[in-house]
């Protein structure tokens, strides 16, 4: 018998909402504000899933928490005040998650975005009133690569790892995945399909959810049941 994944684990920026590119802008003013450099090219795929502190370290590593939580509220700020009046969701975001949902299968957002961010999200668009779990750094766990935030959200639903499906527009989430025992789709929302290939717990890549089926993935353990 086939069975379908336990549990589908979501990513936020980039993977339900179209939020990179407004990110993108609020870090590229944000960097003009305090006159440094912008790699505009290679930003999003050397911090995309890191927290806003542990990317402010390595700007300001001399400089005391209260400072960089300052910076990053700045930045936030920014991005909130843009996210407010055009943030949109990703194409067939929402339609696969209330069909999963109704299916029975557990969902869980798992997010390095700060919860004034998520806020804005749920606030939008609802999608609170599908999730069993939103794990953040907020909940004292370390961003992505590192795997707390999917592990955490795996553990609050009840599932074990293995039959966890992430969804991620980020090749540093998808390695959080795999360091957490997960199978991964990856969405070439912002970076290539050629980003994620050299990941060996990728199952997909796809644009966007239109058309998408999860129950076309299934558990390793299971594709011969």
């Amino acid at each position: 018998m086939r069975r379908r994944y336990e549990a589908l684990l979501f990513d936020l920026d980039g993977t339900l909402i179209h939020s990179m590119p407004l990110h993108h802008d609020a870090w590229r003013q944000w960097h003009a504000r305090h006159a440094l450099p912008f790699d505009d090219a290679g930003f999003f795929e050397a911090t995309a899933g890191r927290t806003n502190d542990e990317i402010l370290r390595d700007l300001y590593p001399a400089l005391d928490d209260a400072g960089r939580a300052a910076l990053a509220e700045e930045k936030e700020a920014i991005y909130r005040a843009e996210a407010a009046r055009s943030l949109t969701l990703i194409d067939g975001a929402l339609d696969v998650m209330e069909r999963a949902s109704a299916a029975g299968t557990k969902l869980a957002i798992c997010t390095a975005a700060p919860p004034g961010n998520i806020r804005v999200a749920f606030e939008r668009f609802g999608l609170d009133r599908l999730v069993g779990a939103v794990t953040s750094p907020a909940d004292g766990l370390r961003g992505k690569p590192h795997p707390d935030i999917f592990a955490e959200a795996a553990r609050r639903l009840g599932v074990p790892p293995a039959q966890c499906l992430v969804f991620e527009d980020a090749p540093l989430g998808i390695e959080a995945a795999r360091r957490a025992g997960m199978a991964a789709v990856a969405l070439t929302t912002t970076l290539p399909a050629a980003a994620f290939a050299s990941h060996p717990n990728l199952r997909h890549t796809m644009a966007d959810f239109v058309g998408f089926d999860p129950d076309t993935l299934i558990p390793e353990e299971n594709a011969h049941a």
